[in-house]
Order: C-alpha cells, then structure tokens, then sequence
C-alpha cells in the first residue's frame, strides 16, 4: 500500500511513524508535513484547505490510500470530493464532519437522540443576550464557540465578569472568525474526563486504548486552553464495567443515529466525556484522532494499523480486532514561547539525538523546520516526547528524562503529565487541535 497522511503536526507524525511498520505499506507521504517527519514519511506541499488540491495530489501519487489527520479538510468536504472522484479516503463526509465543525450541530444531535451530555442553557448569536443569560446560570458556566477554533473556543467561566470578557472576544472582537458567530452556554459537568476514540466503517468499530489529555496550558490545569499540553494511557484506566456503559450509552447510540439519519460516518469518532457520578457524558466529538492523544495510542498500538484503516475505508472493519501493549505511554508537549498565544518561532533546538537514542522514547514533530544543519521551532506546540514503560509512573519517568535533554530558547512543557488529577472538576470540553 502507499498512503497519503494529510496534516502537518504531532498527531501526523504518529500516524505515519505507525502506518510505516506495517509489511504491506510501501510508502508514505504526508502533505504538508513537517521536516521533521521525515523518515517516517516524505512530505508534499498543499494546502489543507484546497479538497480539490488534495483530490488531485491522491491521484498523482497513485495512493491507495488517504488519511486526514486534521480537522479543516474534513470539515469542508475532503472525503466527498474523495468518493466523487473515486478515490480511497478515511475520514467522515463533511455533512458527519459538523459533529466536530459546529458544537450547535452535534448538541442538537445529542438531543434528538438522547446521548448523555450537558444541560444547556441556550444558544445565542449575540453578546447582549449570551450576557443577559447570566443572570439565571449556576456557576461555573461553560462557554463555546460553535465553530473550530483550535482547541481554544471554550471558557469554564467562575463569573459573569470572566464570562462577559470571553464574550467580548469570541462574539465582538472576532477573535475566531466566523466560528464565534454563534456561543453556547452549558452547565459545568463535574468528575474526570476521558478521551474514548473508536475507528467506524459505519457499522462496526473498533475502540482505541482510552487516553486522558490535558488542556490548559501550566501545571495544575491553571492558564489559558491549549490545542492539548500531553496525554496519557496505561492499563487499569478504564474499568471493564464503565467501559461497558460508554459502549452501550454512548457509542452504539451515536453510531445507530447516524446511520437513521442517512449520515455516513467512516473514520474515527473521538467522544469527550466527562465521566460524572450519573454516568458518562458527551462533552464533545471530534471528527479524527486527538492531538496528543495519538502520539500515546500509537505508542501502545500492537496490531497492524495501516490494514485496520484500510478496512474501515472499504466498510470491512468486522474482520479487525485491536491489541494493545501491556503497562502505559505518555505523552509530553514542548511548546514555544508564547503559546497559545504568540508563538516564538526560529528557536535551535537541541538535544534531539541524545533524547531520540533513549529506549522507550519516540519524538513526534508537530512544529519544526531544519534550517541548515539544525531543527528549529516553528510553530506553537514543537515536539511531543513519547515512552512507553511497564506502568504509568515509568512511562512519566523515562518521558521527563528525555525532555530533560531537550532545550530551546523560551521553551515550556507541563511536569504533571500523568502525574496531576487531570480534569477533576468542571471541564471545558473544547477540541484539541
């Protein structure tokens, strides 16, 4: 097989770095990439937002074929520009893709068919009425932007005043486009959150190893939303029990509406739940794996994925069964100056050599360029450092020695990744990106 990854960071790296150790996969590309990707796959330039573009890239290079990584394509149609010019495409139509593109959709969804989630107390196109609206809300509040925004279009509000500056950003100042056009208001679900993926064909799936992200930005869940500071998984985090509940609660419901409402869903689907004292509920769906809850399951993945996706895409997933490897990864974001807000970019890197030869560890790219004989940064989140370990606490360990190698000028990274709580409490529920 040759697969085309479309997208450009951690999450992208982890894909191709996982498709390449399957015997039937020839080659990869993924486009746009970034340089440091490379073995794994060798990068193409495009334009994600061009669907045509990538219609036209699948078929000069003969793929068999395409993943999307990212959330943008899906959302403006790639996977039907893909099946009208017949070609081989993972990923959700754009009408399934609005379960991720608008929270106003896939809550509306939700409620028509009955998936656990949040109460609501509305939905509003103006700053006036959103602000009036508070006045009958039960603190905190949780705020989101209907459209993409990164990872960083939802506030858990402790105030009308923090409330009303959020408002101020995403509906006056524009601060997301278009995606803050429109904002919901949810009651703030209290327990610990869970990101449950599945791969679908639109009849069967196939769970993934359960992982935990964490969202905000500094040690102890303090600061700003991220697209995502880290994520774990190991053994042990998802009772049999609870499992059994989300498939049967949750999955199964989500997968039968669509299929009643004519919508064709083949791809991952990412439920965000908050696993709350009544039961798990729906935070939110993405359309496609997490970022960086992909670097953790591809780290634990002990079956041939590149088969797997390929079966999915034919509507043959009966056949698959996933495996995992026993103990836990994890993994850790370093991020640039500035992040989430205004990244510092052209900072050296180094120490990538000494911390890549470590056992146990894997570095994903998600933003860097090689300038001359040197990786330097160039985006907000860099690098995503990855171990595996026989247990939680030994995947942390090797993870942090090797960051502990690395260094840019500015660089941050949280050091409670699988080590804090994560998320006990209200949650945002917002995508990572």
């Amino acid at each position: 097989m040759k697969i085309l990854v479309i997208g450009s960071g951690g999450r992208e790296h982890a894909l191709a770095w996982k498709l390449r150790q399957s015997h039937a996969v020839e080659k990869v590309w993924c486009a746009p990439g970034n340089d440091g990707m490379r073995p794994a796959a060798e990068c193409v330039a495009l334009d994600v937002k061009d669907v045509r573009a990538a219609g036209d890239l699948a078929a000069t290079l003969c793929a068999d074929l395409t993943l999307v990584g990212t959330e943008t394509p899906l959302v403006l149609g790639v996977a039907d520009e893909f099946a009208r010019r017949g070609l081989a495409l993972l990923g959700p139509t754009r009408q399934a893709s609005q379960l991720e593109g608008s929270k106003v959709f896939a809550k509306q969804f939700m409620w028509r068919h009955r998936v656990p989630t949040a109460s609501t107390y509305g939905i509003f196109e103006s700053a006036t009425d959103a602000r009036a609206a508070l006045s009958a809300v039960k603190w905190p509040v949780v705020i989101k932007a209907d459209g993409l925004c990164g990872g960083k279009g939802v506030l858990v509000a402790q105030s009308a005043e923090e409330a009303s500056a959020f408002l101020t950003r995403v509906m006056e100042d524009r601060e997301f486009g278009d995606a803050g056009k429109r904002v919901l208001l949810e009651e703030g679900l209290a327990g610990e959150e869970l990101s449950y993926i599945v791969l679908t064909d639109g009849k069967d799936s196939v769970p993934l190893a359960p992982t935990r992200d964490h969202k905000r930005a500094f040690d102890g869940d303090a600061g700003p939303n991220t697209g995502g500071m880290g994520a774990y998984s190991s053994d042990g985090m998802l009772a049999p029990e609870l499992e059994r509940r989300i498939a049967e609660e949750v999955v199964r419901p989500t997968l039968a509406a669509l299929s009643k409402e004519g919508i064709e869903y083949r791809g991952f689907l990412y439920f965000g739940l908050m696993l709350t004292a009544d039961g798990p509920k729906v935070l939110e769906f993405n359309c496609r794996l997490g970022d960086p809850e992909a670097q953790a399951i591809m780290r634990r993945g002990d079956f041939d994925f590149a088969e797997a996706c390929m079966e999915a895409a034919r509507g043959n997933l009966g056949s698959i069964e996933a495996r995992w490897h026993a103990g836990a990864s994890v993994c850790v974001v370093m991020a640039s100056q500035g992040y989430p807000g205004h990244p510092v970019t052209s900072r050296a890197i180094s120490g990538l050599d000494e911390a890549s030869a470590m056992p146990g560890v894997v570095i994903f790219h998600s933003g860097t360029r090689f300038d001359g004989n040197r990786y330097v940064t160039a985006g907000g989140r860099v690098l995503g450092v990855s171990a595996r370990g026989e247990n939680l606490e030994a995947a942390c360990r090797t993870a942090y020695d090797a960051v502990s190698r690395i260094a840019f000028d500015g660089g941050h990274y949280r050091r409670d990744i699988g080590r804090s709580p994560n998320a006990k409490g209200h949650a945002a529920g917002d995508s990572n990106g």
